[in-house]
C-alpha cells in the first residue's frame, strides 16, 4: 500500500510520480536545512514505477561544504531506489554549481536527451526526454519545468508540441510530467489539443506544501487511461519541499 492508498498489485498499471524537491535543501539563509536524505526515503515510499523529478542538483559546492552529510553522488543517484535507474540533465548552470530535471525508473531505459527551452536570459529552463521499455512496451516519457513569466509559459507549451510531434512517433504511448508554475488552466487547454490527457473534475493541490492552494505539478498522458490522482499531505511531506508529489495510476492498452 502507498502514500496514497493506492495498492499497485495489478501488472498493468503504472504508476508515476512528479516532484519538484527544491534542490534537497529547504529554508534560507543560517536557519536552511538538509532535506535530501529525508526525499531519498520519501521517493522510495512512492513506489511509483517512474519518477518524474525538478530542481534536481548534479553539484553545489557551497551547500556541499556549508552542511554535514551532503552525498558524495549527484543527487538524481542518491534518490534513485534499489534497481531503478537514474537519469540527469542539466537545465542551469549556477556559479557553485547545477541542477536540472531528472528520472528515475523501475524499467530499462533505453535512451535520453535534453532540449533547453529558456525563455530569456534570467530563467534556465529545460526538458528531459526518456524513452523507457515498461512492461516490453516502448514508452516515451518527457519531464519540463516551466517558468515563472505566464508568456513564457505559453511559448513554452508551443516549444513543447513541436518538440513532440519531432521526437516521438505518433502512435506511441506517451507521458510529460513536471512543474508547469501554471496557476491557471491555460497550458493544460493548450496541450488537450494534441491528446495530451490531464485528469479532469477537482484539482489536486501541490502548492505550497505547508497550505497548498494551487496545483502547479501535472501529469498528461496520451495512449494509456487514467485511473487516480493524489498528492500525499501531512507535516513530513510539508517539510521536504515547498511542492508536494503528485503521483498518478494508468491503466497500459491492452
Amino acid at each position: 500500500m502507498n502514500p496514497d492508498g493506492h495498492d499497485t498489485g495489478d501488472p498493468q498499471v503504472l504508476r508515476v510520480a512528479t516532484y519538484n524537491i527544491h534542490k534537497g535543501v529547504q529554508g534560507i539563509g543560517p536557519s536552511r536545512r538538509l532535506e535530501i536524505h529525508n526525499l531519498a526515503l520519501a521517493v522510495e515510499t512512492l513506489d511509483a514505477d517512474i519518477i518524474c523529478l525538478q530542481e534536481v542538483r548534479a553539484e553545489d559546492r557551497r551547500e556541499a561544504e556549508y552542511f554535514t552529510g551532503w552525498p558524495e553522488l549527484p543527487q538524481a543517484d542518491f534518490l534513485a531506489p534499489e534497481g531503478y535507474e537514474a537519469v540527469y540533465r542539466t537545465n542551469a548552470v549556477t556559479r557553485h554549481g547545477e541542477h536540472g530535471n531528472a528520472l528515475l525508473s523501475r524499467w530499462p531505459i533505453v535512451r535520453h536527451q535534453h532540449e533547453d527551452m529558456s525563455d530569456h536570459r534570467f530563467e534556465q529552463r529545460g526538458l528531459l526526454h526518456v524513452e523507457v521499455l515498461a512492461m516490453g512496451m516502448p514508452m516515451h516519457v518527457i519531464v519540463v519545468h516551466f517558468g515563472l513569466i505566464p508568456a513564457s509559459r505559453l511559448r513554452q507549451t508551443d516549444q513543447l508540441k513541436c518538440y513532440i510531434a519531432r521526437e516521438v512517433p505518433p502512435g506511441a504511448p506517451l507521458l510529460v510530467a513536471g512543474d508547469f508554475n501554471d496557476w491557471g488552466t491555460r497550458v493544460r487547454r493548450l496541450l488537450r489539443v494534441d491528446a495530451l490527457q490531464a485528469f479532469e473534475g477537482p484539482r489536486t493541490f501541490t502548492y505550497p506544501s505547508r497550505f497548498p492552494v494551487a496545483q502547479l505539478d501535472h501529469i498528461y498522458a496520451r495512449g494509456m487511461r487514467p485511473l487516480s490522482l493524489a498528492a500525499p499531505r501531512g507535516r513530513v511531506w510539508s517539510r521536504m519541499s515547498d511542492h508536494l508529489p503528485l503521483i498518478a495510476e494508468f491503466r497500459l492498452a491492452a
